[in-house]
């Protein structure tokens, strides 16, 4: 599954990018003039728990827009976790009200691990932050 090159409105400006887990969400900010990504602390919760601490972050950096990593097997396939994002997704445009942009995350995780990310989630969630800048129309 290739990432399309999406027409993104030039007022979306800022993003908070989450890199979805069951335990742990990595979370990281960038803006679209630079298309480079900050690493934040990453959210350990689960449930509820998760949207208080995503609340925190998007009133702290007030974004135009979230991004959001979708895992797939390497081969394109959809699995638990891809559900599982997708399922995030529409309720992080529920709850907040903010245009969400999903990113096909492969091998994020693995690049973060593979470059010596102390914080392999918040390292991800930049790696995806990055790839959806480059992919801006």
């Amino acid at each position: 599954m290739n990432n399309p090159v999406v027409p993104i409105p030039a007022q979306l400006q800022t993003f908070l990018a989450l890199d979805l887990g069951l335990k742990r969400t990595g979370v990281a900010v960038g803006n679209r003039l630079l298309g480079t990504a900050t690493p934040q602390t990453t959210i350990r919760a689960e449930g509820d728990a998760r949207f208080t601490q995503v609340a925190q972050r998007i009133a702290e950096w007030q974004p135009d827009a979230l991004v959001l990593g979708v895992p797939y097997h390497p081969d394109g396939a959809s699995h638990d976790n891809t559900a599982r994002a997708l399922k995030f997704g529409r309720q992080l445009r529920g709850r907040f009200g903010l245009p969400v942009f999903e990113v096909d995350e492969r091998y994020s995780t693995t690049e973060a691990h593979s470059s010596g990310a102390r914080d392999a989630d918040a390292a991800s969630a930049c790696i995806i932050l990055e790839q959806f800048f480059r992919s801006l129309a």
